[in-house]
């Protein structure tokens, strides 16, 4: 294993003030604190600006401004925005940090808190928000960075509260997902999505994913397996796909065109692949978006998100499909 991989720890240490009892901050992308990183705190995650794509745990889907999650304690998670090279995107996003400990003692003292720990136990998993739900969480994330003192804390529980009643959000992270948390594996995954990320347009082989991780291929096999709860191909199929439904939603590019754009070189594949992943056909996928007929603008990414993940021959070349 590399020596840079060895030396540049994942872990994010969270740092409270004094005088407060969570951490609320904005910062922008690219940033030191946008990498595959997980701390023991939950993490309320709001994207204010660009579209990308979002890894939480074992999940992997799209997001768009207003995407609203709760990451649950130790859970990997990154968002990456699909920027051009020199791009900067300022005060991207606004983040909540609390450590579990805040509610827990509260329930000691406020019975009314204890209703909360079902919700805490299923954030762990990853939730993400949707509908008037994202929009209410929002506001009043925005509004907690503008207050102080017992008005703070109490927008905190406003938006707790909020957000573990309301039936509008999805569950994320599989059940059975289990990562190796420590530093080096966290680089190594850093690593290995930067490249499938570079080249969805070319060659993604895992053999090459293999070298950057340092592993033989039979090794890396098994670690990406488990650290992702997908095999190598499906990961790069996933990835593939999310940014074809991106180009289908922004753009007038022909379909023919985004397939070989996003590295499949025949069409029927590609739309194979695309209708397993998300259910309809890409031009059926255009159609839905063109005609809005799904209220919540990132409901068309969700689609297929959580249904059986297809399995795929494991090969070391999935470089064209």
């Amino acid at each position: 294993m590399s020596d840079r991989a060895v030396k540049c720890p994942e872990l994010e240490y969270i740092i409270c003030d004094s005088d407060q009892s969570f951490r609320w901050h904005a910062h922008s992308f690219p940033h030191a604190l946008a990498r595959w990183n997980y701390h023991p705190e939950f993490e309320i995650h709001l994207i204010t600006r660009s579209c990308g794509t979002v890894f939480i745990g074992d999940y992997i889907g799209d997001f768009a401004p207003g995407h609203l999650c709760l990451v649950g304690a130790n859970l990997p998670h990154v968002w990456v925005s699909n920027i051009a090279p020199g791009e900067f995107i300022e005060r991207r996003d606004i983040v909540l940090q609390f450590d579990e400990s805040l509610l827990v003692h509260a329930a000691a003292m406020f019975p009314e808190f204890i209703e909360i720990r079902s919700f805490l136990n299923l954030g762990l998993r990853g939730l993400e928000f949707h509908g008037a739900t994202a929009k209410r969480g929002a506001a009043i994330l925005q509004k907690i960075g503008e207050a102080h003192g017992f008005h703070r804390l109490t927008l905190f529980f406003e938006l707790i509260d909020m957000l573990a009643r309301s039936n509008e959000k999805t569950v994320l992270a599989g059940v059975d997902y289990a990562p190796s948390l420590d530093p080096r594996t966290a680089k190594i995954m850093e690593d290995i999505t930067s490249y499938v990320l570079s080249n969805l347009s070319r060659e993604v082989r895992m053999v090459a994913a293999a070298k950057i991780a340092g592993m033989t291929a039979s090794g890396f096999s098994r670690f990406f397996k488990k650290n992702t709860g997908r095999t190598f191909v499906e990961y790069v199929h996933k990835l593939r796909i999310g940014r074809a439904c991106r180009i289908l939603i922004e753009t007038n590019v022909p379909i023919t065109s985004i397939c070989f754009d996003v590295g499949y070189n025949n069409v029927s594949n590609f739309n194979r692949h695309f209708r397993k992943e998300r259910g309809v056909t890409p031009s059926a996928y255009k159609r839905m978006a063109g005609q809005q007929l799904l209220s919540d603008p990132r409901g068309l990414s969700r689609q297929g998100s959580f249904g059986g993940r297809a399995r795929y021959q494991e090969s070391e070349d999935v470089s064209r499909h």
